[in-house]
């Protein structure tokens, strides 16, 4: 049992390493993309199922604003500052399709380590310059983000 909490570990600090270092490198170019270039990719697992009211859109789900969650504050602000679209995901799977379709200059993930490494590594093959937020508490339900460092990114320029 210690030997898979300890390999988790590392995981987990082999994939901090490595998204620390490309946000960082990305920052500057970030920062320089428009508003209206940008979207956000945003973990279901942060909803709070018990009032969520979002709509389904079979991939990822389009919050309704209830304030129930962080969720509404990261799409208020992003719509606020003109983000290109905030999507809600059910899961990564679908992140390529709409990369493709959407064709973004820039994108935010929140996810955990794990999934952010895949991510970043998705975008970079396509040429888009990300930055990633970890959940500060991940899982697959009641997961959470640290809400004013989100926002700081968010409004980056």
């Amino acid at each position: 049992m210690d030997i898979c909490r300890n390999f988790r570990k590392i995981n987990k600090d082999n994939y901090k390493k490595f998204i620390d270092k490309k946000n960082m490198s990305m920052r500057g170019e970030f920062a320089g993309v428009a508003f209206s270039d940008r979207m956000i990719f945003i973990p279901h697992c942060m909803r709070n199922t018990k009032i969520c009211k979002a709509k389904d859109e079979g991939a990822y789900y389009v919050c309704a604003m209830c304030k129930g969650c962080k969720i509404s504050e990261i799409a208020a602000l992003a719509k606020e500052l003109g983000y290109k679209k905030v999507y809600v995901m059910k899961g990564g799977k679908a992140i390529e399709n709409i990369l493709n379709a959407e064709k973004p200059k820039a994108v935010i993930g929140i996810a955990c380590y794990f999934e952010g490494v895949q991510a970043v590594k998705m975008t970079e093959k396509g040429k888009i310059i990300t930055q990633f937020i970890p959940l500060t508490k991940d899982g697959c339900a009641d997961t959470d983000v640290d809400l004013d460092e989100t926002k700081k990114i968010i409004a980056l320029k």
